[in-house]
């Protein structure tokens, strides 16, 4: 069942990631099931498979499903584009191909899933952990820096203007973009602490630093400098104390 699982999969990363140019999704997306690039998509994802199953007869209904799936799958993502977010039709794209894929491996070796592995202690502790980490902190950040949010921006702004230094306006900064990094540096806090790879916390800390550098630089103001240290310090404890109680409870658990 691993052997044609893996095979499967392997075509599927390789056909829709690796030997698909961006000029045939574009084709695709604009000439939907018209598209020659949809076919020849298809064809060589048909043909890495074949492939990997060494052209065997024997695994012919697993060669169907996988394309004629895929096949069909494609066809409804492209006239669905504009009309369902771009990031959640991606994500059901690939989800359709896994359980197609998922199927055709049943087909040959008969599988139970059985869910209740992920009601363990010790997946429910990793799942309150990766919570806490990311949206729990965030939150708990937001609210113990609200005050001063304001405050120094505008105080940013006024000494920027004062000193006839350019501002950036909000819309220079991505949507989100300081929710997500600090969900992926305490991510990788948490992960560096199991692994008690120490001195990369470190890396991260001077790396976060370097990046920081030039926006409190241009700035040169000193309430925007504190507001940024006390938020970043907050994320990296907040990271260090769940990650710490982790690894603590799960003696408990376990």
């Amino acid at each position: 069942m691993v052997t044609l699982g893996l095979k499967l999969f392997l075509a599927h990363v390789l056909g829709d990631f690796v030997f698909q140019p961006d000029k045939w999704v574009k084709g695709k997306t604009d000439n939907k099931h018209k598209s020659k690039h949809l076919y020849l998509h298809i064809a060589i994802h048909a043909l890495t498979l074949l492939l990997l199953l060494k052209f065997d007869v024997f695994y012919w209904k697993a060669f169907l499903t996988v394309i004629v799936s895929h096949l069909i799958i494609d066809i409804t993502k492209t006239h669905l584009y504009g009309r369902v977010n771009k990031k959640a039709l991606f994500w059901l794209d690939q989800l359709a191909h896994s359980g197609f894929i998922l199927l055709a491996v049943y087909l040959y070796e008969p599988y139970a899933i059985s869910l209740q592995p992920l009601f363990t202690n010790e997946v429910m502790l990793f799942l309150v952990a990766t919570i806490c980490v990311t949206f729990v902190s965030s939150i708990i950040i937001k609210q113990s820096l609200s005050s001063w949010g304001l405050e120094a921006r505008e105080a940013s702004r006024g000494k920027s203007n004062q000193q006839g230094i350019v501002q950036k306006s909000e819309t220079d900064s991505l949507t989100h973009a300081g929710k997500y990094i600090g969900y992926l540096e305490r991510l990788f806090l948490f992960c560096f602490i199991l692994m008690n790879q120490w001195q990369a916390i470190g890396f991260l800390i001077a790396a976060k630093s370097i990046f920081r550098f030039s926006d409190l630089s241009t700035a040169k103001d000193r309430k925007l400098t504190e507001y940024v240290l006390i938020g970043t310090l907050l994320s990296f404890g907040l990271a260090l104390l769940i990650s710490l109680a982790y690894k603590y409870g799960k003696g408990f658990v376990s």
